[in-house]
């Protein structure tokens, strides 16, 4: 009777179903559904919980500590957008050309920052960004007769150290999604668009782009989702999530601060109830504009 219920196939997908649900279910619903319950209480470890309905949110509205984190976030999540989708698509179109040398070589290249330690990434670069003559990006300056920068401490100067170390992790990673998309357009495609006489330009702009779409949009998609929840870098880069002025702090920071480092729960729940829903509105957003919702004829 057992063993016919386990070979049955109508019992089979939900027994091969069910983990996922569990694990679902476990480490995603019920935390979620436990830290938006936090979120209108007052929580901290050691203490019996206070309900305070809104007033968590109300403040994080007049939070100027909050607004700014939001704001960093933004700045960095529109930038990494702007740097980490055209260029890795350039490149991926570059690499997979058939009269490309080395690929292989290229591909191992710019995929292997994405294998190292963000922690050990984030170190170096704070190394490299350093404000003493020595560091690497100051001598590279001192040779063009440039005076010492203090990089990690201006909001300029800062997120364009966070802009490299994000640009030096994740093109390779984006290059490779590129990849991917592009080996499933077919090579006929171009074979007839030079027959028809159409420049390197016209083939990229009217085939290699309309086909890429959905990589495109994964890749925005995850990359909206990464700008947003952004933290160990800034938090290596200042060694600490305490930035001159809050330069660095982030939305996720600004949860850890909160927390772990006040140990204000019920607000650091507020905080990742507002971060999710950003994220998510904006995900939805895009994937609404870009078509992803419409039902195909």
């Amino acid at each position: 009777m057992i063993k016919r219920f386990i070979y049955s196939q109508k019992v089979a997908p939900y027994v091969f179903v069910f983990p996922f649900v569990a694990i679902f279910l476990v480490f995603w619903v019920y935390p979620l559904l436990s830290s938006f319950g936090m979120s209108f209480q007052h929580v901290t470890l050691g203490q019996e919980a206070e309900w305070t309905g809104m007033d968590n949110y109300q403040k994080l509205m007049g939070d100027g500590v909050f607004l700014k984190s939001i704001g960093n976030s933004a700045l960095y999540m529109v930038l990494t957008l702007v740097i980490l989708i055209p260029f890795p698509m350039l490149l991926a179109v570059l690499i997979n050309n058939k009269w490309m040398w080395g690929r292989e070589f290229f591909k191992s290249a710019f995929f292997f920052p994405a294998l190292t330690s963000v922690v050990v990434a984030g170190t170096i670069f704070r190394l490299m960004f350093g404000e003493m003559e020595g560091s690497l990006i100051n001598s590279v300056l001192g040779v063009f007769g440039i005076e010492p920068v203090k990089f990690l401490k201006g909001h300029l100067t800062g997120f364009v150290a966070l802009l490299a170390l994000a640009t030096w992790r994740w093109t390779g990673v984006n290059i490779l999604y590129f990849l991917s998309g592009l080996k499933n357009i077919p090579e006929e495609y171009y074979e007839a668009a030079s027959i028809d006489g159409a420049s390197a330009f016209q083939k990229f702009m009217r085939i290699t782009m309309p086909l890429l779409k959905p990589t495109t949009i994964y890749v925005l998609t995850i990359s909206i989702y990464a700008g947003l929840a952004m933290f160990i870098e800034s938090l290596m880069l200042w060694n600490g999530n305490n930035s001159p002025k809050n330069i660095g702090l982030t939305i996720v920071g600004y949860l850890y601060r909160q927390g772990i480092e006040k140990n204000n729960l019920g607000y650091a729940a507020a905080v990742g109830i507002v971060l999710l829903a950003v994220t998510m509105i904006i995900n939805l957003t895009q994937l609404a504009f870009s078509g992803m919702f419409k039902k195909e004829d």
